[in-house]
């Protein structure tokens, strides 16, 4: 057997001896901070507060997030009650108070609180014309003093929410991105998949449609790619119009 050349390996030597007298010391790595946000889902029948959670890992400079908890506002949702907007803003106060314990106080001030209503509430206008605006007046009032960041109450059209609905069912199939098995974020080649959203009074389709397409939709820039999003509404086709229904025909 060939041995090595002395000179090899009294070079060798004297690099172990050298790094062995060098200091070193460890390198602390920074940990991935999380971050948190809160959204109000206000409803004709119910109001819940959401938390979601992230860090500063991104898909296709897209953030990655998870829902963390939720908190039901107790009663009625804001359109459906009667009470006066003054004693719906007290009722947000529990789940507010709930949502300063889940996340760390040093980050309530930079923690975004947004709150999105649906469009039942122009249904409800016909009869109670002053009711939405000062509703929403008070609801901003209670997020406006919470120790949270504030950033918009706002009524959001159909087309907007079936949008955020579409994502939000696609995102949890991992339609948009996957992990390996080494755990990092790849693309995911599946395809996007429609969404039926059935209310109390009325029932939506919503699915990716092409470019060239004529149809109106939303358009969307998720994990690298554009998607343009479609709403067809179905009037008259919601879980009442259902209950009546089964309950005509057990009359009957």
């Amino acid at each position: 057997r060939e041995l090595l050349p002395p000179w090899l390996v009294i070079t060798a030597g004297l690099t172990g001896i050298v790094l062995l007298c060098v200091s070193t010391k460890d390198v602390p790595i920074t940990p991935l901070r999380t971050k948190y946000s809160i959204v109000l889902d206000a409803g004709p029948s119910h109001i819940i507060l959401f938390i979601y959670q992230w860090t500063t890992t991104k898909a296709n400079k897209t953030g990655v997030i998870r829902e963390r908890s939720s908190c039901p506002v107790q009663g009625l949702g804001v359109y459906s009650n009667s009470d006066p907007p003054q004693k719906i803003e007290k009722s947000l106060e529990p789940c507010l108070n709930w949502a300063q314990k889940e996340i760390p106080a040093e980050q309530h001030s930079q923690t975004p609180i947004y709150l999105g209503a649906t469009p039942s509430m122009g249904q409800l206008n016909l009869s109670h014309p002053i009711l939405p605006d000062s509703l929403l007046a008070a609801l901003t009032t209670a997020l406006k003093s919470s120790p949270f960041d504030f950033q918009r109450a706002q009524i959001l059209s159909s087309p907007e929410k079936e949008a955020f609905n579409w994502v939000a069912v696609n995102y949890v199939l991992e339609n948009f991105f996957k992990y390996d098995w080494r755990g990092q974020l790849v693309p995911s080649e599946k395809g996007t998949a429609g969404v039926l959203s059935v209310g109390g009074t009325s029932a939506q389709l919503t699915s990716k449609v092409e470019e060239n397409q004529a149809a109106k939709g939303v358009r969307l820039q998720l994990y690298g790619q554009t998607h343009k999003v479609y709403t067809r509404h179905c009037p008259c086709h919601g879980t009442d119009q259902l209950r009546n229904r089964l309950l005509s025909r057990l009359i009957q």
